[in-house]
């Protein structure tokens, strides 16, 4: 008799995964913050203390209503600061993570329904679904670590349900008395992996509100390949559903601590129609499926347009209702086959359906887990065709897919060559046409800036940073007039946008237009008191010739940042020119202390200091601000009359 086959130990396969994960996603670990990243950490001042990072900012951001997300990125806040190559760690190391997950949970999967192909084709998923470039803007864009964090929950939520029933599997179903001897072996539970499912799904929950759609998902997976029926997984398991059902009350209570929305950023009633955002679901769900065989063009933006008329998507719309109905077919007739349907659309149900995420229409993000269902479906195919032999397909398949996330990780290396990859790609964008100017324009390119945020403003009229940074950019430019014009368009439509103002009173101060600069600098400060709006108010009201008013102003400038040396050098030159000289010494006092390396600030508090009959103190800054500034004939002069007051010495 031959020797049985050797199977392979089950940690090369997963060696195999963390390794990929890591060779394919190491290169984008100096890849700047972009697009909701900056608000995520940078502007999110609740992670930089664990004690408050269960309190995650409200106003619609990334963590909004998601707790534990917020206290991963206070987690590795406290690894790396601001700097993203810690944040980005902390993703491709939960990315590693949930593709172990997946291979755990396929394993005992396909040994259900191929338990001869199950080591192979649970190897090949967790692989192709680990390197596929559809999952780089998920793990390498560190705001979407809310697609891994709840991709990982959601997994480990059905591998410790699955090692709670022992779902090892190895037979296939062939007559009623096998599935009754199945029902009974599997009616013995193992509380401990079921507690850990439970946690797993509430830590879930509290990760990203699509996790909602995880307890009915186990539900069915128990039906379909433990208990074989509703009834039979309910009565074995009920007080294990109970406890998943209970995780929904975290879920309610965070969406109602948000308002019922996240903010500005999804829900009814913010502009837009259940009908449009469902009709571009259905182009979406199309692209998503094109993607995941075809991973090319890949964008990070594809804005915010909604489709407004069925004629646009009627075959789209043809082809998803066509696998929706397959997939319940399938739960039928196909009940493995329509699980991995049911996965599909479950998990894509709340952000792919009724419910409008006005910020982001289309994202590939979202095909973080339900890429999963599609390459299973797509490996089970390929046994079928190829059998053995399946794993050359699928191997050769994972090298090609390797190679592109890594020179997809390549177009992350900088900001500007991301968002001109996008407007490449997809140039409809508003929002990408946006973000490419303010790269252009933060890298002193403000003519190519003023072009890309009018074409953003074109593309949507009522798209208020467009107006602005285009307005900026023409600033920057010296048409003061001209951008004077966009900044009232700018805050015409968004009148809460207080930097839009304080840009408008910039604008109309160039252009000579103080007294209405005014008006659009106390705006400013009503919106959002700021140090800078103080100092610029002040500059409109000295050339009105209210210095009074101005004084106050810079006052108010240097305590709301007492390190505004512009203010502080402007309030001192205020003060020393109406003859409060030692008022004015304190002002630049702090400024050279502020300032060491700058000539003007030492030139000014030694001019103070020899007024006041303090030579001997003034002869130490006219000598520091020579040192920086050799040859100046006026520091020189100062310097000597200095001496002189001292006698010469």
């Amino acid at each position: 008799m031959p020797a049985p086959a050797r199977s392979v130990p089950a940690i090369w396969p997963a060696l195999l995964v963390v390794v990929a994960v890591i060779a394919v996603y190491a290169g984008s670990l100096r890849a700047p913050l972009l697009f909701d990243d900056r608000g995520a950490i940078t502007e999110n001042t609740s992670i930089r203390r664990l004690t408050t990072a269960l309190r995650p900012p409200t106003d619609g951001s990334t963590a909004t209503a998601r707790p534990v997300l917020n206290l991963s990125f206070a987690l590795t806040y406290k690894l790396s600061g601001a700097e993203p190559w810690g944040h980005r760690a902390g993703n491709i190391a939960l990315h590693a993570a949930a593709a172990l997950a997946l291979l755990g949970v396929a394993r005992r999967l396909f040994q259900r329904v191929l338990p001869d192909a199950a080591p192979s084709l649970a190897t090949g998923l967790a692989l192709l679904w680990a390197v596929h470039p559809l999952q780089t803007e998920s793990v390498t864009c560190v705001a979407q670590r809310t697609e891994v964090l709840f991709g990982f929950f959601c997994l480990l939520t059905f591998y410790a349900f699955l090692r709670g029933t022992d779902c090892r599997g190895g037979q296939r179903l062939s007559g009623p008395g096998d599935s009754a001897l199945i029902d009974r072996r599997h009616s013995q539970t193992q509380s401990p992996w079921l507690a850990l499912s439970v946690v797993a799904c509430l830590l879930g929950m509290g990760s990203k509100e699509v996790m909602v759609s995880a307890p009915l998902l186990v539900l069915l997976a128990d039906r379909t390949f433990v208990a074989r029926s509703f009834a039979a997984a309910w009565r074995a398991r009920r007080g294990y559903y109970c406890a998943l059902a209970a995780t929904w009350l975290l879920l309610l209570v965070l969406v109602l601590g948000a308002g019922g929305t996240r903010g500005s950023a999804a829900g009814l009633g913010l502009g837009v129609s259940w009908w449009t955002y469902l009709l571009k679901q259905a182009e979406a769900l199309v692209l998503y499926l094109k993607l995941s065989f075809w991973p090319h063009p890949l964008v990070l933006d594809y804005g915010t347009a909604v489709t407004q008329s069925v004629a646009e998507v009627w075959w789209q719309g043809l082809l998803v209702w066509s696998l929706v109905g397959g997939t319940l077919w399938s739960l039928w007739r196909r009940p493995a086959l329509g699980f991995a349907g049911a996965v599909f659309f479950a998990i894509l149900a709340p952000s792919s359906s009724v419910v409008p995420l006005i910020t982001q229409t289309v994202a590939e993000h979202r095909m973080y887990l339900p890429l999963a269902a599609v390459l299973a479906l797509a490996l089970v195919g390929l046994h079928r065709l190829a059998g053995p032999r399946a794993w050359l397909g699928w191997g050769a398949v994972a090298l090609v897919f390797a190679g592109l996330t890594v020179a997809r990780n390549h177009d992350y290396r900088d900001a500007l060559v991301i968002w001109n990859d996008s407007v490449a790609k997809y140039p409809s964008s508003a929002r990408a046409q946006h973000n490419l100017a303010v790269e252009l324009l933060n890298r002193g390119r403000a003519a190519e800036a003023v072009d890309h945020a009018a074409r953003s403003a074109s593309l949507s009229p009522g798209y208020v940073p467009a107006h602005y940074t285009r307005g900026l950019a023409l600033l920057e430019l010296g048409r003061a007039d001209e951008a004077a014009a966009r900044l009232q368009a700018a805050v015409k439509l968004g009148p809460a946008h207080a930097d839009a103002h304080l840009a408008l009173g910039n604008a109309l101060v160039r252009a000579n237009r103080p007294a209405e600069a005014v008006a659009s600098f106390r705006t400013s400060l009503e919106l959002k008191p700021a140090a800078d709006a103080h100092h610029n108010l002040a500059l409109a009201l000295a050339a009105l010739g209210r210095s009074a008013e101005a004084e106050q102003e810079l006052r108010s400038a240097v305590t709301a940042d007492p390190g505004l040396a512009a203010a502080r050098r402007r309030l001192g030159l205020m003060l020393a020119q109406s003859g409060r000289l030692p008022e004015a010494g304190e002002q630049f006092r702090v400024l050279a202390e502020l300032q060491p390396d700058d000539p003007d600030a030492r030139a000014n508090y030694g001019n103070v200091l020899l007024l006041t009959g303090r030579p001997a103190d003034a002869i130490p800054q006219y000598e520091a601000a020579l040192r920086l500034r050799p040859g100046d004939p006026r520091l020189q002069e100062n310097l000597r009359l200095a001496r002189e007051a001292l006698g010469g010495r």
